[in-house]
């Protein structure tokens, strides 16, 4: 059986692709994208890169239920689709709300797809989609064996999450999810069985964040980790025990064998390595969404860079206690706070949010990867330190975890008073007993021309991977 075939384009892309594909006279317009990809074992992803709409001056014909167009004017998107080794989707409207594709349409993709294969002369994937008036989008794709294959997945990446699904409501509701379904209709319910999640780190906060989606039914959590349990580590990583740390355990494994035990049916995939490792990449990219738990400079504006390259929603979440360096308070907590980051791929980053600079992201890097130099670096001046290990208190942790967890089901099940873009980042503050949302304000000039490029060499545009060099 082949592996699933899964779309994911931006907020701002299907806001685009909607306006175009319903310019308000009630007929059918149509639109091509041309798609990055990442080939997976356990999926092909598929990632919306541009949307050309064919002008509807340039239709022969346009009714509320058919639209054509001459052929000649795709050849140069098809041309490029042959150079850049892109995949070339047609995307037309049905007006009508039509949830199903037509005779009409069935005939018109048999000619046009295999046509797109030979013109690309490429053994990728191609295919056709449909919207409807509210958004919604379904597709099916000509796969790489040359068979016709329903997208299993197409997802929207925006304020809002959206997953729409060519088999929705055929999963089954386990018994455990009762109690907050009654909060959760069953849509969201389903849709939790059904995505793959992506936990970068799997300690203070990573561990919490875990153990919630675990609960709330999730059905795959990949757990990204290449540390081993120690015993300053077992006051803050749930299920584990002095037992582990004595033994050196693996993080991603303590925390696998706990969810395993729990027997709720989630599939762990287990990574005990860097996120610095092509591979693992390349399996973090497969998912639907992706949390970073981790606290290191370099790392998080990696995960930030792999959000946007594959069209991923992005949680960053960061904690930090505060106490009087000097006075008569030394050594007293001077505040507890921390913020969850909401990154939608093509807007702002945590780079242009201010979280660090890149200056500060090669001095990361540099550390990583030659901690002589690094040290060097900093004795001449060059470079500011790294801190030390920063306190770490458990209640704290499981806060700032159950704010993140919270707000990727508010994307998924929007339930605020207010629309989710006046929240792109949320700062709590224990000291001062606050939340604070932060809207979405601005583009990250470094990453916005990187929406849905998907595999490129070097894999995310960065030439520490230009050799193939794993971490």
């Amino acid at each position: 059986m082949p592996n699933p075939i899964t779309l994911s384009i931006s907020g701002d892309q299907h806001d685009h692709l909607k306006s175009f594909l319903f310019p308000g006279d009630g007929n059918e317009a149509v639109a091509l994208l041309l798609c990055g990809r990442r080939p997976g074992d356990r999926r092909h992803r598929l990632t919306v890169r541009e949307i050309h709409g064919i002008p509807y001056d340039n239709c022969s014909v346009r009714t509320p239920t058919r639209v054509t167009w001459p052929p000649d004017y795709i050849t140069p998107m098809l041309d490029r689709a042959a150079v850049e080794g892109l995949s070339v989707f047609k995307v037309h409207s049905h007006p009508t709300g039509y949830a199903a594709f037509s005779k009409t349409d069935l005939a018109g993709d048999a000619r046009l797809l295999p046509m797109i294969r030979g013109w690309v002369e490429l053994k990728i994937e191609h295919g056709s989609i449909v919207m409807l008036p509210d958004g919604q989008m379904f597709g099916q794709a000509l796969n790489v064996d040359g068979d016709f294959q329903n997208i299993d997945c197409i997802s929207v990446a925006g304020d809002d999450l959206h997953f729409w699904y060519s088999n929705i409501g055929n999963a089954d509701s386990p018994s455990f999810v009762a109690s907050h379904s009654q909060i959760f209709d069953e849509g969201t319910i389903d849709r939790l069985q059904r995505l793959s999640v992506a936990v970068i780190g799997a300690s203070g906060t990573g561990s919490p964040v875990i153990e919630q989606l675990v609960r709330l039914g999730v059905g795959e959590i990949v757990i990204v980790d290449d540390d081993i349990v120690e015993d300053r580590n077992i006051n803050r990583i749930l299920n584990s025990t002095m037992a582990d740390a004595e033994e050196q355990r693996a993080k991603v494994n303590v925390l696998g064998d706990a969810i395993e035990r729990i027997g709720l049916g989630t599939k762990i995939v287990r990574i005990n390595k860097s996120l610095w490792d092509e591979d693992v990449i390349k399996v973090v990219a497969q998912s639907d969404v992706l949390f970073g738990c981790m606290d290191t400079i370099d790392g998080r504006h990696l995960l930030n860079r792999l959000a946007t390259y594959y069209t991923l929603p992005y949680f960053d979440v960061g904690v930090r206690l505060d106490t009087f360096r000097t006075g008569e308070r030394k050594g007293h907590v001077r505040e507890i706070c921390g913020t969850v980051n909401y990154i939608r791929p093509g807007r702002s980053s945590l780079l242009s949010r201010g979280l660090f600079s890149m200056a500060q992201v090669s001095a990361a890097g540099l550390r990583r990867n030659d901690r002589s130099a690094h040290d060097r670096q900093v004795e001449d001046g060059y470079i500011a330190g790294v801190e030390a290990h920063r306190p770490a208190v458990i209640s704290v942790n499981m806060f700032a975890a159950a704010l993140t967890v919270n707000e990727f089901l508010a994307r998924l099940h929007p339930y605020r008073e207010e629309p989710n873009k006046e929240s792109a980042a949320v700062t709590f503050s224990l000291a001062s007993i606050e939340l604070l949302p932060e809207p979405e304000d601005g583009i990250c000039e470094v990453l916005s021309g990187k929406v849905g490029l998907g595999d490129v060499v070097p894999l995310l545009g960065l030439m520490e991977f230009a050799k193939g060099r794993k971490k």
